[in-house]
């Protein structure tokens, strides 16, 4: 199956305690259904020193679950994708507009 979302997109988050953040997608874990998002679902990371960088706490984005992730439309709101078929490719497109992302 063809994937919805994809590295690159900028997705509003629908449901979480992010609910309302837009950021870009930076990964996409297909296998477990998840997608790292820049800025969204950040933990705190403890890192230990070594003697070529400094040790402490770093922030880290976490994967989210794809169904909680919605595409943003031209219009800025969120939409739902689907797919046609133009000049012989399939194409995504925005249901909202009918635009091909």
């Amino acid at each position: 199956m063809a994937a919805k979302l994809r590295k690159g997109d900028k997705v509003i988050v629908l449901a979480g305690k992010d609910k309302g953040k837009q950021g870009e997608i930076q990964t996409v874990l297909p296998a477990k259904g998840k997608a790292v998002v820049e800025g969204v679902n950040v933990a705190i990371r403890h890192v230990r020193q070594s003697q070529t960088s400094q040790g402490g706490r770093t922030p880290k984005a976490m994967p989210i679950d794809l169904s909680n992730l919605a595409l943003i439309d031209a219009n800025g709101k969120a939409t739902r994708i689907g797919f046609r078929e133009e000049d012989g490719k399939k194409v995504r497109f925005a249901k909202t507009t009918g635009d091909a992302i």
